[in-house]
Order: C-alpha cells, then sequence, then structure tokens
C-alpha cells in the first residue's frame, strides 16, 4: 500500500485547496446563521392595522 506523500496547504493546487476546504466545512443542520429578530407587539405596522380598509373601498354594483 501506497502512502501520499504530505503537500503543504500552500502549495496544493486550487481543486485540491477547494476539496479539503470542503471536506473540513461543518453543516450548521437546522441552524439558521442570518440573525432571527421577532418584531414587537409595540411597534405601529400600517399593514396589519388598516388591511380591512382597502377592502372597503371598492363598490360593486
Amino acid at each position: 500500500m501506497k502512502t501520499e506523500k504530505f503537500v503543504p496547504y500552500e502549495k496544493l493546487s486550487k481543486k485540491a485547496k477547494k476539496a479539503l476546504d470542503q471536506k473540513k466545512r461543518a453543516d450548521w443542520g437546522l441552524v439558521r446563521p442570518a440573525t432571527q429578530v421577532e418584531k414587537s407587539v409595540k411597534a405601529y405596522s400600517r399593514h396589519a392595522k388598516h388591511k380591512h380598509k382597502e377592502r372597503e373601498n371598492y363598490f360593486y354594483a
């Protein structure tokens, strides 16, 4: 069985570096890395408050 020679990371080809980096990269699983902020109940939301008024302005004949 032949063993592979050690090659420093700096001397690896782009493809080899990419493959090695991909191998080391971990999976986040169900965790989303973007910060999630819940909307405040006290914050003014025009859309939620006046959504029904849009429908009242239409007249059907």
